[in-house]
């Protein structure tokens, strides 16, 4: 039997403790039968899962917002230190470092110096913005790892290889369980109208903006059905503000069910638009912002499109409505 190979990996956060578990499962089916894999590091419930040694808890890299970073600078840097010094005395193979920048190429940069091939999965949004980083990431990783297959481009000329890998949402949804419709339109209340599904963001700020506007509509369209997908972080009440007794249902933390019924879909920009066009559902891209945020935003963003469906196709395959267009005469056309 081999020695067994020694993986470093981590990541701050519920996405990327998703994406490192999927990677460390493919590892260990692409490896020889007769290799063993061991991985040390820090990550969530899904690393441990698969046979993740931890080093400290998630939790511990868990900052949000611009004081609480600084206010627990001391223990986060303590913490940095700490898993160089477990990386190299354990003498991992590689490192990997999954999303979560910042303190990833911190910990990714202390580990090249010290000879340790270093992976970064996934890119940070240099086709957005902040171009210069780049380089960053040439300085700190061996490898990157990207999800679209736009990226590796951005970083010909960097002393790294850049390669395409795909995007983990391709998994997640030809493997869910298939969804009975009738079924589930009985357990949910709807009936057999064509349904229109709001995906309206998961945070507070951006929910309240976007999903007023959304439901605008529905006094419009009486022979469809407009379904809310609520987000696994927000309660049922704080939806219930919003909507002020229009009628919308809500069905909270089951995504992915509903937009395998659903006839067409209102999404906010993110990872939700490439979710919707995976399950071939027509979408409208909405986004809008403060002011202030879209006008620096404007000026820093160089991109022809800001949904994910059309930066991929690169053409104009769904209609996105930003800022001032996004309002209800255009949703309705």
């Amino acid at each position: 039997m081999a020695e067994p190979l020694r993986i470093g990996i981590l990541a701050g956060e519920a996405s990327g403790d998703n994406l490192a578990s999927g990677l460390m499962a493919a590892l260990r089916r692409r490896l020889p039968v007769t290799q063993t894999v061991e991985f040390v590091g820090v990550g969530g419930d899904r690393m441990l899962s698969q046979g993740l040694e931890s080093l400290a808890p998630i939790g511990d890299l868990s900052v949000n917002g611009f004081r609480e970073p600084l206010l627990r600078l001391p223990a986060l840097l303590q913490l940095l230190r700490r898993l160089r010094n477990e990386m190299v005395e354990r003498q991992v193979h590689a490192f990997v470092g999954v999303d979560f920048n910042v303190f990833n190429f911190l910990l990714e940069g202390a580990l090249k110096r010290r000879g340790i091939p270093t992976v970064h999965y996934v890119s940070p949004s240099v086709y957005a913005w902040r171009r210069g980083r780049t380089r960053r990431v040439g300085k700190v990783a061996d490898l990157l790892l990207c999800l679209f297959p736009f990226e590796p481009d951005f970083y010909a000329g960097e002393p790294l290889r850049a390669e395409f890998v795909g995007h983990p949402l391709l998994d997640a949804i030809a493997d869910r369980n298939p969804v009975d419709p009738e079924s589930f339109r009985e357990s949910h209340g709807l009936d057999q109208r064509p349904i229109i599904a709001l995906l309206p963001g998961s945070r507070k700020q951006e929910i309240t903006t976007m999903l007023d506007v959304m439901l605008e509509l529905v006094p419009d369209f009486p022979e469809h059905q407009f379904v809310i997908a609520g987000a696994p972080s927000q309660d049922a009440e704080f939806y219930e503000k919003i909507t002020k007794g229009r009628s919308a249902q809500f069905i909270q933390n089951k995504t992915y069910d509903l937009l395998s019924v659903a006839d067409a879909a209102l999404v906010t920009s993110g990872t939700a638009t490439l979710e919707t066009a995976l399950f071939k559902i027509p979408q409208v891209v909405c986004y809008k912002g403060s002011w202030v945020s879209y006008q620096i935003a404007k000026r820093l963003i160089k991109l022809s499109y800001i949904s994910l469906v059309n930066l991929i196709l690169d053409k104009p395959v769904v209609t996105e409505l930003i800022q001032g267009e996004f309002n209800t005469t255009r949703l309705k056309e």
